[in-house]
């Protein structure tokens, strides 16, 4: 017997939160990927770290919360713990590997299909690992060719995302590349879900795991997260907005000297200093 699946049963609430939660994540992730190929590389490790962490926490609490709209009319859902917060530090991990090629490697063609690739597989990995998490009186069930649509849909977008960031031309591209990143994230999670339907078995069983309500607490705390981090990193970094390098900066604000003559310093146009003749 055949469940009955309802994935939006809060309406559109869950979805436009989710979506919002991924761009955040995705912003913040994408505008410090762009940043560390402004920097020294002293400098591009610690943010290359910042945003694989947070584009990897964008993923995992879009995720979940976008699961809060999800139910099975008869039975009820409860998640395991421990694959639950795994699923996180996979994201983490693969998207951070991804992230690394870019920022090491810049926006060449053979960096951009390997990182893409990369964050792409990782965004799948932690909506199949979390899915994995799910307990509920019954067996999930996957169609292939919507699985594998759904991973497509996550590579090709990821990599759009990373090469957009790539292009170091501003924070509006950053801007547009979380974009396409939360649909990245949002397109394969309900492409992936469009996939799966419930086996229910005859019995009922002891459910073990955490209730969706009881999962609501921890997935808040990552978009405060997100506020706080973003909140520090462009007040203490304006360039991480503006999108120029310490050296463009120092050019702009440095005062240009001027002579009588409207040229920079004071030798007239076509005029050669004269030389002290020698000491015989």
């Amino acid at each position: 017997m055949q469940g009955t699946i309802d994935g939006f049963s809060h309406g559109w609430i869950t979805p436009v939160v989710a979506y919002t939660m991924a761009c955040l994540g995705a912003a913040l992730g994408l505008r410090c990927t762009t940043r560390s190929l402004l920097v020294t590389h002293s400098w591009r490790p610690g943010w290359l770290l910042l945003g694989s962490a947070a584009i990897g926490s964008g993923i995992w609490t879009m995720h979940f919360i976008a699961m809060m709209g999800f139910s099975v009319d008869e039975t009820t859902i409860h998640y395991d713990p421990s694959l639950t917060f795994a699923s996180l530090g996979v994201a983490i991990v693969m998207v951070g590997v991804g992230i690394f090629i870019v920022g090491y490697r810049g926006g060449t063609r053979a960096a951009l299909l390997t990182g893409g690739t990369l964050t792409g597989l990782g965004v799948a990995s932690m909506h199949y690992l979390g899915m994995a998490g799910m307990r509920l009186n019954g067996s999930l069930v996957y169609d292939t060719g919507t699985v594998v649509l759904s991973v497509v849909i996550a590579v090709a977008a990821a990599t759009a995302a990373l090469w957009a960031a790539a292009q170091v031309r501003g924070f509006g591209w950053s801007l547009g590349a979380s974009l396409v990143m939360g649909v990245a994230v949002t397109g394969m999670h309900y492409t992936g879900m469009a996939a799966l339907s419930v086996d229910l078995h005859d019995s009922a069983g002891a459910l073990t795991g955490v209730s969706s309500a009881e999962l609501l607490a921890p997935m808040l705390i990552g978009p405060l997260v997100f506020l706080i981090l973003a909140g520090v990193v462009v007040m203490f970094d304006p360039l991480l907005v503006m999108g120029r390098t310490e050296d463009d900066t120092h050019r702009r604000s440095a005062p240009v000297q001027r002579s009588p003559f409207g040229t920079a310093g004071g030798t007239p146009p076509g005029h050669h200093p004269r030389q002290t003749p020698p000491n015989w």
